[in-house]
């Protein structure tokens, strides 16, 4: 999440009246995450505009996008402490982790058992609950995964002589770039055809930095860095696409709505058991999971999928199957609504 808000809600006539305050402290991304007086000052602005309306108008319920570590935290702190003054339930939305590794921190442990305590808490996996087990009973639990809306692409030609992988997010080393990329030298040394496309901005993986290591491990026919892509030239980079490729081990993954997206292209999916990954793709049918870091189980996911056409289309379909049961928009709407309705009849 770039930024939080909160979101009022109170039953009326079997119908959710809501009321949003935002608390955006971030312009972009590249600031979330980062303190400075501006930011503080907002805040300041943010908690008495937030007193203000609670004096006013008391609702039933507060639903948090709570952030799990780091200033954020201590920044939510703030306000579900002046929510608790005023005796408002709360609903928290999960879209980040780390509570299980900074709890062993004794101010992160008092400030957890703090704010977890008597509140409803959505999660966007079963498979992440573990990450707040410490603190939250399973009775508290909701889950509601991601959706996303139909784009507009164009529907996949016929795959050209050479199979396509594409890896799409931000070059950071733990999203699994340099994995993927020694995998690729272990399919050219086997003989492939193949191409495999990096698309995203640079993280702690510069440009220079991925094109030295192409250069160096003999790839330059086989792999290209192609930068950021936005919208249309985003869908068309999906719809060019055989096999969607992650091969993370970034400790603070989820629920990657890449993932959904490559499901929504009709895309087979090779990834990593980390996070709700395993919600996402059913390892042998919708795609594969592999051991993080391992490149030789990767090369031979990869391999299979390259060499059998038909194998790639059926598990494409099968996760297509899966986002249209699963993870549209419409589903994640359904799912929010039924969750809120139980909480606040709770209430």
């Amino acid at each position: 999440m770039v930024g939080e808000f909160i979101k009022e809600s109170s039953r009326i006539n079997g119908a959710f009246n809501t009321r949003y305050i935002n608390l955006l402290a971030s312009k972009n991304v590249s600031d979330s995450g980062k303190v400075s007086i501006g930011k503080i000052m907002v805040f300041i602005s943010i908690w008495f505009q937030l007193l203000k309306e609670l004096s006013n108008n008391k609702p039933d319920l507060c639903y948090l996008a709570l952030s799990a570590t780091g200033a954020a935290f201590f920044r939510d702190v703030l306000l579900v402490s002046l929510l608790k003054v005023f005796g408002v339930r709360r609903v928290y939305h999960m879209h980040n982790k780390g509570v299980k590794t900074h709890g062993k921190q004794k101010l992160y442990d008092f400030f957890y058992s703090f704010m977890f305590k008597d509140t409803d808490v959505i999660m966007l996996s079963e498979y992440l609950y573990e990450d707040v087990d410490d603190y939250v009973g399973k009775q508290q639990v909701h889950v509601c995964p991601n959706g996303i809306p139909e784009p507009d692409y164009v529907e996949s030609e016929e795959s050209e002589k050479e199979v396509s992988l594409l890896f799409l997010s931000n070059l950071i080393e733990s999203k699994g770039v340099y994995v993927l990329l020694e995998a690729c030298e272990k399919l050219r040394e086997k003989g492939l055809s193949f191409k495999c496309t990096f698309i995203g901005g640079e993280g702690d993986v510069s440009e220079p930095q991925i094109n030295q290591v192409i250069k160096e491990r003999g790839l330059e026919k086989q792999v290209v860095y192609a930068g950021k892509k936005y919208g249309e030239e985003k869908e068309k980079a999906f719809s060019k696409a055989d096999i969607f490729v992650f091969p993370t081990f970034y400790d603070k993954e989820c629920l990657p709505l890449v993932l959904i997206e490559a499901m929504q292209h009709r895309l087979p999916v090779v990834s990593t058991y980390e996070g709700g990954i395993r919600d996402l793709v059913d390892s042998g049918k919708t795609g594969y999971l592999v051991e993080q870091k391992n490149v030789e189980e990767l090369s031979e996911k990869l391999e299979e999928l390259i060499r059998d056409k038909e194998l790639r289309q059926k598990m494409g379909k099968a996760g297509r199957e899966k986002y249209e049961a699963r993870f549209t928009l419409q589903k994640f709407e359904e799912r929010m609504t039924e969750i809120l309705t139980q909480v606040v009849q709770k209430s």
